[in-house]
């Protein structure tokens, strides 16, 4: 006879929200999306007096294609997001992200989609009204979405880490791998991001790629974030990590790599993908994201993560306002300072109390109960964080500096 957690880890059931184009959410949400930052307040004003979800953001106006194309990506997957069930996407009417392309994008799901320009509507409290009165008819419709059995092949789920410490590498790390190993498994998909912190740990990753294409795209990948990186530290100290980590214990980029790949076990690497790009693989995924939380989770959620795994040594209460961030803790005294925040502990393995199987097993279950809708710590907020990466920002500064160098102000008479 099988025992309690056996027969729970083998049940790969949930029950979700199957949605018009075959995708199933774990959430059902509608989401207030404000395409330029001018029209924050309107639309987190819309969610917080209806129950929608939103999210605060400096974005939506500026004259680089290449964010603003990455802006309005990863507006589309948040509202494309099998966990939204409805969007209202709130436009001031003057910004260069374009309202339209993000809400046909969204439609093309079959999903509700309405949008609202607050210069045509006489302005923020009267878009405000207006909107709470389109999220009241957009609840009566998503009640009506059809539940329906999901299966963990079904699942993607993210992987994160942040605020690390010395016991990350050797605990929740290492757990959450132990979690990812049954999760894919059983035919589900993990994705692994942070391509800063595979700085150093690439040649471990490299031996894992299906094909010798997804090894040769890795590792351009990392060198050229190792590239980016040397170009802005004032040294050639190599160091690379937060004043954070390094209180933690952890010393070098080398190390926190280290650490950090273990989240993502033992799996081939079956896909790479762009930052906010879905997967159309099944197995462990790669991400182009930065080491930034917020910037790398925010990417991962616009590629359609169900969930978070985010582990950490000290403790955060960041989020996501469409999908539950579960926040594993390296060690018992976190969990027990940040109760409020940290779902589950892989403190028991430093104390020598549980094997890295068993808590990841513990972490399996968390998955699973979560996609049955237990709620994650962090989904006590309705306004969530967000970020994009400026990656272009990057190379303008080194090419300004360069410019610098050489006296070179070419507009200058």
């Amino acid at each position: 006879m099988k025992s309690t957690r056996e027969s729970r880890v083998s049940d790969m059931k949930f029950k979700g929200y199957r949605r018009a184009d075959g995708s199933i959410g774990i959430r059902n949400h509608i989401l207030v999306i404000p395409t330029v930052s001018c029209v924050n307040r309107v639309a987190l004003d819309i969610a917080s007096k209806t129950g929608a979800v939103t999210f605060m953001h400096p974005y939506g106006c500026t004259f680089d294609a290449e964010e603003n194309t990455t802006t309005e990506d990863t507006f589309i997957g948040h509202g494309r997001h099998q966990n939204v069930g409805a969007v209202l996407v709130v436009s001031l009417g003057c910004e260069t992200a374009s309202a339209r392309r993000i809400a046909d994008a969204i439609s093309t799901t079959g999903k509700p989609v309405e949008m609202l320009i607050v210069q045509k509507e006489g302005g923020a409290r009267s878009t405000r009204d207006t909107g709470i009165g389109i999220v009241e008819r957009l609840k009566g419709q998503i009640a009506a979405e059809p539940s329906d059995e999901g299966d963990v092949s079904e699942l993607i789920v993210a992987l994160e880490c942040g605020s690390s410490d010395a016991f990350s590498g050797l605990t929740a790390n290492p757990a959450v791998g132990e979690a990812a190993d049954i999760l894919v498994g059983a035919g589900g998909t993990v994705v692994l991001s942070e391509i800063t912190e595979m700085v150093g740990a690439e040649r471990v990753l490299w031996r894992r790629g299906k094909t010798d294409k997804i090894k040769q795209d890795l590792m351009t990948l990392i060198k050229e974030y190792e590239i980016e990186l040397s170009m802005t530290t004032q040294d050639d100290s190599g160091v690379f990590i937060s004043p954070g980590n390094i209180e933690g214990g952890l010393t070098t980029i080398e190390e926190k790599s280290l650490g950090c790949i273990y989240k993502a076990g033992t799996q081939p690497i079956v896909q790479i993908v762009k930052y906010g790009e879905r997967p159309t693989e099944k197995g462990v995924v790669i991400m182009d994201t930065p080491g930034f939380d917020i910037a790398s989770v925010t990417g991962k959620v616009a590629g359609g993560a169900h969930m978070v795994l985010f582990t950490t040594g000290k403790g955060t209460p960041t989020g996501s306002c469409i999908a539950p961030v579960l926040k594993i803790s390296s060690n018992n005294d976190t969990f027990k300072a940040l109760r409020e925040d940290i779902d589950l502990s892989a403190g028991d393995v430093l104390e020598g109390t549980k094997s890295l199987k068993q808590v990841g097993e513990e972490i399996v279950e968390l998955v699973m109960d979560t996609a049955n809708g237990q709620q994650a710590k962090a989904e006590y907020f309705n306004i969530q964080e967000f970020a994009i990466p400026n990656v272009s920002v990057v190379r303008k500064e080194v090419i300004h500096q360069k410019l610098a160098e050489q006296n070179d102000f070419r507009f200058q008479q």
